[in-house]
């Protein structure tokens, strides 16, 4: 992971494997903000849908014990919502370096859609 400075707060940008370390210790809320069609095709295990068209930093409840980490399929919209996070009043935000596209790229496993049925479908991917 590194990090930015944005206007005297801090946006952590979080490669793979710290999100995935971070999910397997219990320290991590993903929060999804591609589009519903994006998310019920593929998505993270685990991760919660919030629509960068629907996102509004007041749904989101301040940080306590977990990061709330933003991811997107290429990193550019989750980068936008996490800055816009800050710009609401947080000291700190985090998002998925290279997003879902990244993840899948590491072979890492996802929830996807069988084409023949349309049921959820895991992907080991590795």
């Amino acid at each position: 992971m590194h990090t930015e400075d944005v206007n005297g707060k801090t946006l952590e940008h979080w490669d793979i494997n710290d999100l995935q370390q971070g999910m397997a210790e219990g320290r991590v809320v993903l929060i999804d903000v591609r589009t519903p069609q994006e998310y019920m095709f593929e998505y993270i295990r685990g991760s919660l849908l919030l629509p960068m068209a629907a996102y509004d930093p007041s749904f989101l409840p301040q940080e306590g014990d977990k990061r709330i980490v933003f991811h997107c399929g290429s990193g550019v919209r989750s980068r936008k919502v996490a800055e816009s996070y800050l710009a609401a009043g947080h000291d700190r935000a985090a998002h998925l370096q290279g997003g879902f596209a990244a993840w899948k790229t590491a072979h890492k496993p996802y929830i996807g859609t069988d084409m023949a049925s349309g049921a959820p479908v895991a992907v080991h991917n590795g």
